[in-house]
């Protein structure tokens, strides 16, 4: 779990550093970087995206998971554990403030292709250099969420610790359920690139929010990540190729 820790510590400095300069910042400034983190969101997640072999897989995986997270209400559950965080541990935070930056730094921090793959190399083989990078970014945008939304970034780190480092933590026994071709990197693998392809689906889903240019309930689309294997592994059991890209 050494790069989880890494990305941990970063988060509560640059959440810790966010505090204390928050009011120093002009208004201005947090609003063009939180826009730049959007914009890099964006590209990340496309990016991871348009890696799938097959289009078809992300989008019945995002069909079937976002309907699952509906019906469970993931998103009402986060808001809710944001709430009680705040009733508990905010002072200055307006109530809309703290669970803002509880849920959007949670999900930033903790979906996407650097923290599927980065946990599951680090559980594996001890290589956190994709969690070291995540981390630097991360902790960027600690600062400025704290700076601009308060406390609740902090509260974040908890989910790191819970998500990726559970991630790394099952990753022997998650490894037998996602390699399907052990001549392919972890990277290669079809299940893998297929679960990363429907997190940067999300991560885009997250940056709309972000820019505040639509409000979509990125929290219900999460089951979709655990979707998206089962189809391939589906497809590898009855001998379908899947390897038809976006063309």
């Amino acid at each position: 779990m050494t790069g989880t820790l890494i990305n941990f510590a970063t988060v509560m400095v640059g959440g810790v550093l966010g505090l204390l300069i928050g009011e120093r910042l002009p208004e201005r400034i947090k609003v063009i970087v939180i826009a730049a983190i959007g914009l890099i969101t964006v590209v990340m997640g496309i990016s991871s995206g348009i890696a799938t072999k097959n289009a078809l897989i992300p989008l019945l995986a995002l069909v079937i998971g976002s309907v699952i997270g509906e019906l469970i209400n993931i998103d009402k559950g986060i808001n809710w554990l944001g709430e009680w965080l705040k009733k508990r541990f905010s002072r200055a935070d307006s109530p809309q403030n703290f669970t803002t930056a509880f849920v959007i730094a949670s999900l930033q921090f903790c979906v996407g292709p650097l923290t599927i793959l980065g946990s599951i190399n680090d559980g594996l083989t001890g290589d956190y250099r994709l969690l070291a990078i995540k981390a630097v970014l991360d902790g960027f945008s600690a600062i400025i969420f704290a700076s601009s939304f308060g406390v609740g970034t902090l509260f974040a780190g908890a989910t790191i610790l819970l998500v990726q480092g559970g991630i790394s933590l099952m990753a022997g026994l998650v490894k037998p359920l996602l390699v399907s071709d052990p001549h392919l990197s972890m990277a290669q693998q079809p299940r893998v690139v297929e679960l990363a392809a429907v997190g940067g689906v999300i991560l885009v889903g997250l940056a709309l929010n972000i820019l505040d240019i639509k409000r979509i309930k990125v929290a219900n689309m999460l089951p979709a990540l655990l979707v998206a294997p089962l189809i391939v592994a589906l497809l590898n059991i009855f001998g379908i190729p899947i390897n038809f890209g976006l063309g």
